[in-house]
């Protein structure tokens, strides 16, 4: 059985396309892409945005930290996380992860690939109820989910035990790790070593091996990377390179790779990258909301460099505002305008990339529309003032320097509509369940 939808206007890999008609499976795959025309199901339709590095229950974490303490930075920042990830249970989680969701969703992603780094009990208990909640806290929202369980060990660069407060974070052994990931099974979207402080660079090459023979498939693999300055400096200090330089001493980086930030990777580190086929995962918000600094977008993308988008610490959700914030950020540094644009403009083409790429870190037919891939779609809304005046070209060019959220009429995922003008089924329950989790987190 299948279904079809019709547009005025699609954004395709070839571009701005008018009158379209996608007929789409029961499994929610597009099967074909023909002329259309009236009636139609909606205005505008681009190809829903993967969100490619989540760590949702820091949505909880907004407004925490902010008030200054000498010379702040990521590293003050990291205890008011410590602290928020000492307090919660899977059912908060749960409820932490619905509410990111169901922002999510109303955001323009249509993908959730969560970096789950918040594994054990408070008291120590190990087990999946840590991963089980995400996962559950994603389905209640309709988010289609790609976990990846992150792999933490160390403190630091030093390989010293990681610290008290990161206890629930840590494996103590890669065995130990390994037998999380085989307790989760088929649930397992890829695998992410956290960081090169987190995990000593030795173990990765261990690490990827033994989840290919465990899944007998090439996962993606995920990794943050050169995202603080103090970070750099400090691999530096202990092996006389960067993290980039030390990652690429130590695994064979390919296409499977997504280095998340890689805010500070020099021009020499992003031509390996490029000429590795890996990918880069920019979060553009959470980069500019943590003083991160502001990756060299503009030079990787127009040497053809692969990037995606996150939402990272989730405290601002909007697709079109991760795509903002990284133009504005790359004029900002310049002191230019149309750092990111190209001839056909600066909307489409940008969104489409960044879709387009956000499925490989994924592992899913997703971020494009063409045949085989899913019908994941973002339709904007004709009635929506910044969009006045404009065809479909130029009101992308619109929305991103100007738009918002509530320029989205709507959101589909494999087909069927799951956002109507900022409206979600359960919004309200999800409300309700976050807002108790947050009134316990202030008392």
């Amino acid at each position: 059985m299948t279904r079809t939808l019709s547009f005025r206007a699609t954004l395709e890999p070839d571009g701005v396309r008018s009158d379209r008609r996608l007929e789409v499976a029961a499994d929610g795959t597009i099967v074909s892409i023909v002329a259309g025309g009236p009636p139609y199901d909606g205005y505008f339709a681009l190809p829903g945005m993967p969100n490619a590095h989540s760590h949702s229950f820091q949505r909880a974490l907004a407004g925490r930290g902010e008030a200054p303490r000498g010379e702040d930075s990521f590293w003050t920042w990291r205890q008011e996380m410590y602290r928020l990830a000492n307090t919660l249970e899977p059912e908060d989680v749960r409820a932490i992860t619905r509410q990111a969701s169901v922002e999510m969703l109303r955001g323009g992603f249509t993908r959730l690939v969560e970096f789950h780094y918040l594994h054990h009990g408070r008291r120590g208990a190990r087990g999946p109820a840590m991963a089980e909640a995400v996962i559950a806290g994603a389905a209640d929202a309709g988010m289609p989910l790609t976990l990846l369980p992150v792999y933490y060990r160390t403190a630091d660069f030093s390989g010293e035990a990681a610290l008290p407060e990161q206890h629930r974070f840590v494996h103590p052994s890669l065995e130990a790790f390994l037998a999380t990931l085989e307790g989760l099974g088929e649930q397992v979207g890829g695998v992410a070593p956290h960081s090169l402080r987190a995990v000593p660079p030795a173990e990765i090459a261990a690490l990827v091996k033994a989840v290919d023979a465990m899944s007998g498939l090439e996962l993606p693999v995920h990794v943050h990377i050169a995202e603080q300055t103090g970070e750099v400096e400090a691999c530096r200090e202990r092996f006389g390179r960067t993290p980039v330089e030390l990652l690429f001493e130590h695994v064979t980086v390919g296409p499977r790779w997504h280095l998340v930030h890689a805010t500070h990777a020099t021009a020499s580190e992003l031509a390996m990258v490029r000429d590795a086929g890996a990918n880069v995962v920019l979060c553009p918000l959470t980069e500019a909301y943590l003083g991160d600094g502001i990756f060299e977008a503009r030079d990787h993308l127009a040497a053809g460099g692969s990037a995606c988008l996150g939402t990272d610490s989730n405290v601002r959700i909007s697709a079109i505002e991760e795509l903002r914030t990284l133009e504005y950020g790359q004029r900002l540094r310049d002191r230019m305008r149309c750092r990111l644009g190209s001839p056909e403009g600066l909307g489409g083409p940008l969104w489409s990339r960044l879709a387009s790429a956000g499925a490989p870190a994924a592992g899913a037919p997703i971020g494009s529309i063409e045949v085989g891939r899913r019908a994941d779609l973002v339709i904007l809304d004709e009635a929506s003032p910044h969009l006045a005046g404009h065809e479909p070209a130029t009101a992308l060019d619109a929305w991103v320097v100007g738009g918002g959220n509530d320029d989205i009429a709507a959101v589909y995922v494999a087909g069927s509509r799951v956002v109507d003008h900022g409206r979600v089924e359960g919004e309200t329950q999800a409300r309700d369940d976050f807002f108790r989790v947050m009134e316990r987190l202030r008392a």
